[in-house]
């Protein structure tokens, strides 16, 4: 009966993930479409916004909320920029995927908590840092660069362990209180 307690949600987990990585690879990407500004004045607004946004909200199913830094709550959509320091709250039977700019995917189950506590991410060196604390529940996370050239610089917290990622592929589940 245990048992099936704990991999009933990371089946759910699991086939969302699938699915919003299917998505994300065959749906062409944004960024690269948009045209390149011509004018330096106009470069400089665009290069700065994109540093701050960590990523988007790919996929959302049931009461998924964005809790900003300054504790401003907001129900999630798909194409939601996501900030360095946002929250991310599933309710029961809920779920969200999240995109980072260096093609990390979080996969957020049911009545789950997720702080990114520190995104950074360098587009030309690849070079960048990850940590997100799950706090409760589930999540899954498909490393991108970051953890493809410098593992160390990818890090998931729960509240008893800090796990170095050394995967590129892999579920965290916690019972944490919040």
């Amino acid at each position: 009966m245990m048992h099936k307690k704990f991999l009933l949600p990371l089946l759910g987990c699991a086939l969302l993930g699938a699915a919003a990585i299917s998505q994300a690879q065959t749906a062409p990407s944004t960024p690269a479409a948009a045209p390149a500004p011509t004018a330096a004045t106009a470069a400089a607004p665009a290069a700065t916004a994109p540093e701050r946004q960590a990523g988007f909200v790919k996929s959302v199913r049931g009461d998924v909320k964005l809790l900003s830094a300054a504790a401003t709550a907001r129900n999630a959509v798909p194409g939601d920029a996501l900030a360095s320091v946002d929250r991310i709250v599933t309710g029961p039977d809920s779920s969200a995927a999240v995109v980072l700019r260096d093609d990390t995917t979080l996969v957020v189950g049911p009545s789950s908590r997720l702080d990114l506590k520190q995104f950074h991410f360098d587009a030309t060196t690849h070079e960048g840092g990850l940590l997100v604390s799950l706090l409760r529940g589930s999540m899954r996370m498909i490393t991108g660069l970051i953890g493809k050239t410098n593992p160390d610089a990818v890090r998931v917290e729960t509240q008893t362990a800090t796990i170095g990622i050394r995967g590129t592929d892999f579920i965290v589940q916690t019972d944490g209180q919040p």
